[in-house]
């Protein structure tokens, strides 16, 4: 069970970034979003 959660998480943290990720910086911005706290935001879509 725990590595289906595990597999799950890693999905969602990849998904988010990719979607993020092709983002414009301006877009970015309009929601609060730096390039560089793509990865923080990402990993807090996982929880």
């Amino acid at each position: 069970m725990n590595i289906t959660r595990s597999f799950n998480n890693w999905r969602k943290y990849r998904q988010t970034v990719n979607e993020l990720g092709r983002m414009s910086d301006r877009e970015l911005s309009d929601l609060g979003i730096g390039r560089s706290d793509i990865p923080f935001v990402a990993r807090q879509a996982t929880k």
